[in-house]
């Protein structure tokens, strides 16, 4: 890893420290005990400001230790945390985010707009510390500290001489090649305490001719002094933790805290040596002293028994150093959990190989059927077996949970409800719920847009709520579920709901109904999608206008959803958007209708069923229930002649169920969803298609709109 990859690495992990961040701060004022989202709050921007000083990124520095320094007089409950302070945390946060985006642009250097716009934050974060000291943080020296013998050794009275912290460093091989430059964590330790003494140590240094310049092999005693904690310490180092061996003992620390400590040490199987020196019991210069004793020892002697005859560390250390290795050894070392990040247009570039990949070995089936050879056939079978394999693999991989969504609407919702005066809070469930992250992108907008809504049109004055019986805080809720292969998103809240009188007088007023018509309830709550359509009395900075549903519906249709609203005056409305669970590949179901071939997403899909019903009927008797269904050769106008047998395939969407009569079935297939050209983007009843193995284009029908499609005849009917 070079410089600037190291960079990238603090630019991404920087970004989701601020997520966790803003997710901290607005739950503060919801918790009951704010202590962990305090230490939260704190601990994101410690070890953002301390990555930002190993790239020297002072402006960013100078400016987090502001924050900081006003978040740990929080955290010692000196300060209390108000709707004010949340504010300016915010706001710091945001303005944060902005310096980090300044980085990722290649603007390593702070301009005079950055510092405009930070200089009024500081100036609030000094005046709720009173006196705070400058931002800007003193670099310590520690050149010439650096000597050896400065360090207390355990006693055999059972506590250690030391008044300091002793910190015991290894970094590891690869830390120069990653960009770190080991010192830049030394100088950093010297702005939260004083360094006593420092032995900087290079036992692994090889001969000169096998020396390989962009290796590491430094080490370091460290004897430190300061008030901090040993988190605080740890945060140091944190950039470079999984490179490094760190071990950290308190001032005056017991033998039985180094006993502790021994049993904490991970679970690997080192030697004893490795393992006193992890703890801090020796020094390298102890162990390598008790190894060459030990090697001119006639019979050998064991190294634990020369290090306490030494009076380097006591029996009672070395009994627990050697039961840890033993107890370590009959063990198997744990895997090591890893992840990686992968960029999302390698991944699209994934997903677009493999439904290539799908039409290919269609096409291979198709071919070795023709062929008639079993060993053929059974090939082909297995090739899409483990094609499908590799396809559900592919897809789970773009599979993300929509919490993280989801939870970036309590800052939505926190700004919004500060801005018009309303006190509101988001619920949120359904946040382990999975969707395609396309999916997840495109549908972010409308779900902004939704809450928003939500909140300026749904939820009443806090008189008004008084007087209808409500508490005064207003809630929004949000939820996601799963549903016959679809994922539903539900925006809701406890507002005074749609007025439907209203809204049916002002369509009518603008003709978009005719006087006197009868519309059911579900019809004059859709009217809300109308483009320009509002009721709002005034225009408001959030809504008013007109615009902003039929867009909501516009995005939701194109991402091949639906959506629908539920509402009750008085107690509220709901939202419920339907979308598929991916855009790319689906398990699909093929029927023929004359000389065409359709596709039916097979999640929809209940059974199938041999066609029976009265001349004249749309409508067949399904084990007692009545089923309509609608005859997909008159929607399409098929030409041909019919089958001598056709089928009804049941589909069931948000609940309801419908029939669809089709010429014939022709059994599973693999789908890779091809959209629609512009040409194309009005036709009614179809959401995409895609290409068979002979090579021919077949159509995927749009469940959602056919259920519809059969829902309007039935009210038309009636």
């Amino acid at each position: 890893m070079n410089l600037d990859q190291a960079l990238q690495t603090f630019v991404a992990e920087s970004r989701e420290l601020l997520e966790d961040m803003e997710s901290a701060l607005l739950a503060v004022g919801q918790a009951e005990s704010r202590a962990e989202p305090v230490n939260a709050i704190f601990r994101a921007a410690h070890t953002i400001k301390g990555s930002a000083g190993l790239f020297g990124l002072d402006h960013i520095v100078a400016f987090t230790h502001a924050v900081e320094s006003v978040l740990d007089e929080v955290r010692e409950a000196r300060i209390e945390v108000t709707g004010q302070l949340l504010a300016l945390l915010l706001s710091c946060r945001d303005h944060l985010s902005r310096l980090i985006d300044t980085v990722a642009a290649g603007r390593l250097e702070a301009d005079d707009a950055m510092s405009e716009a930070a200089a009024p934050l500081v100036r609030q974060l000094r005046e709720v510390l009173g006196t705070l000291p400058e931002a800007g943080l003193p670099v310590a020296d520690v050149r010439g500290q650096a000597h050896a013998g400065t360090f207390e050794r355990i006693e055999g009275s059972g506590s250690g001489a030391s008044d300091y912290w002793h910190i015991s460093l290894r970094f590891g091989p690869d830390v120069l090649r990653n960009g770190m430059d080991p010192m830049s964590f030394i100088r950093y330790l010297g702005t939260i305490g004083r360094i006593v003494g420092i032995a900087t140590l290079a036992d692994a240094m090889p001969a000169d001719e096998t020396m390989d310049p962009e290796r590491c092999y430094l080490g370091f005693e460290i004897a430190f002094h300061s008030e901090t904690d040993k988190a605080s310490i740890e945060n140091v180092f944190e950039f470079v933790r999984d490179d490094c061996r760190l071990c950290i003992l308190p001032p005056h620390s017991k033998i039985s805290e180094y006993v502790k400590l021994i049993h904490e040490l991970p679970e690997e199987v080192p030697r004893l040596g490795e393992i006193l020196i992890r703890c801090g019991s020796v020094t390298a210069g102890d162990l390598e002293h008790a190894l060459a004793e030990q090697a001119a020892a006639k019979p050998q002697q064991r190294l634990g028994e020369i290090l306490v005859e030494q009076g380097a560390v006591p029996g009672v250390v070395v009994d627990a150093a050697i039961a840890k290795q033993q107890h370590v050894s009959d063990q198997f070392r744990a895997r090591e959990t890893r992840s990686i990040r992968v960029d999302a247009d390698k991944l699209d570039h994934l997903i677009n190989l493999i439904g290539e990949l799908i039409i290919a070995s269609a096409s291979a089936n198709l071919v070795a059927r023709r062929a008639r050879n079993d060993e053929l056939q059974e090939a082909a079978s297995t090739l899409s077996s483990l094609v499908e394999e590799v396809r559900d693999g592919a897809l789970q991989l773009r599979m993300v949970k929509i919490g993280a969504s989801f939870n970036r609407f309590q800052r939505v919702v926190h700004d919004v409800s500060r801005e018009i005066g309303k006190d509101i809070r988001l619920v949120v469930s359904g946040e382990e719920t999975e969707l395609d992250k396309t999916v997840i992108e495109k549908i972010a907008d409308p779900l902004t847009h939704l809450v928003r809504n939500a909140m300026d049109h749904g939820i009443e004055p806090a008189e008004l709520r008084a007087a209808r019986g409500k508490p005064a805080q207003g809630t929004v809720r949000l939820n996601a579920y799963h549903d016959s292969g679809s994922i539903v998103i539900e925006v809701g809240d406890d507002g005074g709901g749609l007025k439907r009188d209203k809204i049916l007088a002002r369509a009518v007023e603008r003709g978009l109904v005719e006087p006197g018509r009868s519309l059911s309830d579900a019809e004059i709550c859709n009217l809300i999608f109308e483009p320009g359509f509002s009721t709002a009395d005034k225009v408001t900075k959030l809504s008013g206008r007109g615009v902003g549903m039929d867009v909501v519906k516009r995005n939701i249709t194109a991402l091949r959803g639906t959506v629908e609203v539920q509402s009750e005056e008085g107690v509220g409305s709901k939202v419920i958007v339907r979308l598929p669970l991916t855009l790319a590949i689906i398990n699909g179901f093929l029927v023929g209708l004359g000389g065409s071939t359709f596709v039916i997403p097979q999640d929809m899909i209940e059974e199938c069923i041999e066609f029976s019903s009265e001349v004249g009927h749309d409508y067949t008797n399904l084990r007692g229930e009545v089923l309509p269904f609608i005859r997909l050769r008159e929607l399409f106008g098929a030409g041909g002649s019919a089958g001598r047998r056709e089928s009804i395939v049941v589909v069931n969407y948000a609940g309801k169920k419908a029939g669809l009569v089709v010429d014939t079935l022709l059994g599973e297939f693999q789908t890779v969803i091809k959209p629609m050209g512009k040409m194309f983007a009005n036709l009614r009843c179809i959401s995409g298609s895609t290409i068979l193995g002979n090579g021919e284009v077949a159509l995927i029908l749009d469940v959602p709109m056919l259920v519809q499609e059969v829902a309007n005849q039935s009210t038309q009917a009636a």
